[in-house]
């Protein structure tokens, strides 16, 4: 995890934008749904590809899609359906924050990521 003292927003900035990759997987996290949270007993877990997300914020508030694509470098999820119209009319996939998304569906194919979430026991 990144660990800054200052208060300063530059360095607080400084600090995200220059993370290591192991670091970076903690701005990759979204909440659970409701129902996922009371099966696995967690709040949390970090967002893979293919994993269904609601977006909770933003001009798609309320899309739902599977994720395509997860943008470490940017911190961002390509989700599908949330695209944004150029002006020479194509269609482009808009980059969403994981902190405005929440999951509503996991992707369980990994069977550590399953181990590590309990299995809804």
């Amino acid at each position: 995890m990144v660990r800054t003292t200052s208060k300063q927003p530059r360095k607080q900035r400084k600090a995200r934008f220059n993370a290591p990759n192991h670091a970076r997987g903690q701005f990759l996290t979204a909440s659970l749904s409701h129902e996922l949270r009371e099966k696995y007993n967690t709040r949390r877990v970090r967002v893979v590809k293919g994993d269904t997300v609601r977006v909770l914020r933003g001009d798609y508030t309320g899309e739902e899609g599977v994720v395509d694509a997860v943008d470490m470098k940017r911190c961002q999820l390509i989700v599908h359906g949330v695209m944004v119209t150029k002006a020479d009319g194509t269609e482009v996939p808009r980059p969403v924050d994981p902190s405005n998304v929440q999951i509503t569906k996991l992707n369980l194919k990994d069977k550590l990521r399953e181990e590590r979430l309990g299995g809804g026991e």
